[in-house]
């Protein structure tokens, strides 16, 4: 199969050789998208958004042989997009939770249970410090990974990363939350 030829058709409107395409990459999307979102469904759908994305976007691929990296852009993504809309839940250690409730003890041995979503602790982060922690932090990527692609040098990635930790710690202890 001739990928730029494909693409070519594709993109003057030949609907089959797309399909044909997308076919033929399917299943590298759909691993990209497990490794990123880490399961079956949220993977399925990254790889129905990428198909529809793609499909609509065709014609501004300008170079047609890098359209396998095209797409696996386009998953990566959508990725990060399902992973920025799914909420994680970060449960309080004991001190904290202390420090949240003003010391209060309601005299039962009744726990408080709190409960954060990421979203909400990092929705004050500027985007660099928001990227660099969730690659970090919910895809493993090594700081080193983390700065070539970002197109950071490696001392600055670190210190986006130091001062979002910072940052996160500090409105914890003084309870900004919401």
């Amino acid at each position: 199969m001739d990928i730029e030829k494909l693409v070519k058709k594709a993109q003057k409107g030949n609907d089959k050789a797309y399909l044909q395409l997308f076919q033929h990459f399917e299943e590298t999307i759909y691993r990209t998208a497990y490794v990123h979102v880490g399961n079956k469904e949220d993977a399925l759908d990254v790889v129905q958004e990428t198909a529809y994305l793609s499909f609509k976007s065709i014609q501004s691929l300008r170079e047609p042989q890098y359209f396998k990296t095209w797409l696996i852009k386009i998953a990566m993504n959508c990725s990060m997009n399902v992973l920025r809309q799914r909420s994680k839940i970060i449960p309080f250690a004991s001190e904290e939770t202390e420090q949240l409730s003003g010391g209060r003890d309601d005299g039962g041995d009744e726990e408080i249970a709190l409960s954060v979503t990421l979203n909400d602790l990092i929705e004050k982060l500027d985007t660099n410090e928001k990227s660099v922690i969730m690659l970090k932090y919910y895809q493993d990527y090594t700081i080193q990974s983390i700065a070539e692609l970002m197109n950071l040098p490696l001392g600055s990635t670190k210190t986006i990363l130091y001062r979002g930790l910072n940052k996160l710690r500090q409105r914890l202890t003084r309870g900004e939350i919401s």
